[in-house]
């Protein structure tokens, strides 16, 4: 079905590129093709290339870039009309040739050269194909985390239609990304499987599956860290931008003018679009079940491969063969002296080299029993309990025995702090503690400390350690805070 607004992929595209762009990709020599135009892509004309001259590439230029490339090209094909024997430079004019001709290279003049450009559609289609074939793993965080902020942007009004059509553009790639990865991953299983060699599997294993297919935050996907925690945040956000009618309409507009051709129909098609693809967050659990499952199965299949492989190594053909040896050296009276190669009953199969199944004998249930705490047991618990609420010191429990200790005044020395007990003891430690970090110079050990005593500052008042009835350390003092008075001119 054709989108409102816009032309049928099936009538547009070769209204965009030429109809014969594709014969060198499907011509018997696509490959060194292929691998010409990732090299002119590169040094040329892709985005990571130097810019180019504003009236094109001579042509004296690009050809001798497409003699290079074929000096190192062993694999190249004869085709129709080339001559066997052929110079580097001919090979390569007829390889210029055939890309203009089927719309590759376009040929302008300038002055009395002649200068070589690209399409801007086939720019941009070589450009996409490069992307495909380079693509790695996928970062989902970098899609939701875009997707957030495009929609934030929006709800806040910064933002129109624009920021919409992408955000809705990156949710219907994410989800084609995690669709196309579950099925990656099943063909190249059956692929790897052919691997004749344990060495080969493993390679292809770690570095096409591992490193190519998979997602590169898959592990954190579930994690409450992840940017898809903030699921809930986006729907919520896109709800609102259906249905409150102030950001529709501004939204329509938008559609209705740049998309649209002044459409209002078209418009709400085309908005209603991105809102369904946007929604379809919700059922990313859905996909990411799915792609759990085939990729459980890939560990597993590929994990019993291992296994199978390191079990069967055995070295059978050296055992065969020194049982032949002795044979044939002593005759029938050295067979009961030659040393069993397979097992007893039957030769070997692949049942033979199956781990025998493990039976575990669950224990019967023990029936239930009551626990009987004696009187002392309980007493010790008791004690044991109290003891660690007496040493445990929170903040309410420090407040409480800072303002009891100023009793009404604004500071008090560390002298006349009270330690009649274990808890009184253990707040003047705390106190001292939080003197040193309030004495530090570490921003970090500052902020811990007011934390632990807010509205107190704790200061030392020596530098020299003194004894003390219970703790040894330097003396400090515990005032009250002093809040400045914001009315007061600073002038």
């Amino acid at each position: 079905m054709a989108v409102p607004g816009m032309k049928s992929a099936s009538m547009a595209l070769f209204q965009r590129i030429p109809e014969t762009l594709f014969s060198p990709l499907g011509s018997a020599n696509r490959r060194g093709y292929w691998s010409l135009l990732c090299a002119l892509h590169r040094s040329k004309f892709g985005p990571d290339a130097p810019m180019p001259p504003s009236y094109g590439y001579l042509q004296r230029d690009i050809i001798r870039d497409i003699e290079e490339h074929l000096m190192y090209e062993t694999a190249w094909e004869a085709e129709d009309g080339d001559q066997p024997d052929s110079s580097l430079n001919v090979r390569a004019n007829n390889v210029f040739n055939r890309m203009v001709k089927t719309g590759w290279f376009r040929l302008d003049r300038y002055g009395m050269e002649k200068t070589v450009n690209m399409a801007p559609g086939v720019g941009q289609l070589l450009s996409l194909l490069v992307n495909f074939a380079e693509t790695g793993p996928m970062f989902l965080s970098g899609k939701i985390r875009t997707i957030d902020v495009l929609l934030n942007s929006i709800k806040s009004g910064e933002s129109s239609g624009a920021e919409l059509q992408e955000a809705a553009e990156q949710a219907r790639n994410l989800f084609v990304h995690i669709r196309n990865t579950g099925t990656n991953v099943r063909d190249l299983m059956q692929s790897i499987a052919a691997e004749t060699t344990t060495a080969q599997y493993v390679r292809s294993f770690f570095k096409e599956y591992i490193e190519q297919v998979f997602i590169g935050d898959y592990r954190e996907l579930r994690t409450s860290e992840h940017p898809l925690a903030r699921r809930p945040q986006i729907l919520s956000m896109v709800e609102l931008l259906s249905s409150d009618p102030e950001h529709r309409e501004r939204l329509i507009d938008w559609y209705t003018q740049k998309m649209a051709g002044g459409n209002r129909e078209d418009a709400e098609k085309l908005f209603d679009r991105a809102l369904r693809r946007l929604f379809e967050l919700d059922r990313i659990d859905e996909y990411l079940d799915r792609l759990d499952d085939a990729i459980r199965y890939a560990n597993k299949r590929a994990l019993a491969f291992l296994d199978y492989r390191l079990r069967s190594l055995r070295p059978l053909d050296h055992l065969i063969q020194q049982s032949i040896d002795h044979l044939v050296a002593n005759g029938a009276d050295g067979i009961s002296e030659v040393a069993p190669v397979f097992g007893p009953d039957m030769l070997i199969s692949g049942d033979r080299l199956v781990e025998p199944k493990r039976v575990s004998e669950q224990r019967p249930a023990s029936p239930l029993r009551q626990l009987v705490i004696s009187d002392r047991t309980r007493a010790l618990g008791n004690l044991m309990r109290r003891a660690r609420e007496a040493r445990s010191m929170t903040t309410p429990k420090l407040l409480s025995y800072a303002f009891k200790s100023l009793d009404g005044k604004n500071s008090v020395s560390s002298g006349h702090l009270p330690v009649t007990s274990i808890e009184e003891v253990r707040a003047y430690q705390v106190f001292n503690s939080i003197a040193m970090g309030m004495g530090a110079k570490s921003s970090v050990l500052l902020s811990e400390a007011r934390r632990q005593a807010p509205g107190l500052e704790v200061q030392y008042t020596c530098s020299v350690i003194k004894e003390h009835i219970h703790l040894t350390g330097k003396p400090f003092e515990l005032k009250r805070r002093v809040r400045p008075n914001p009315t007061k001119d600073n002038t």
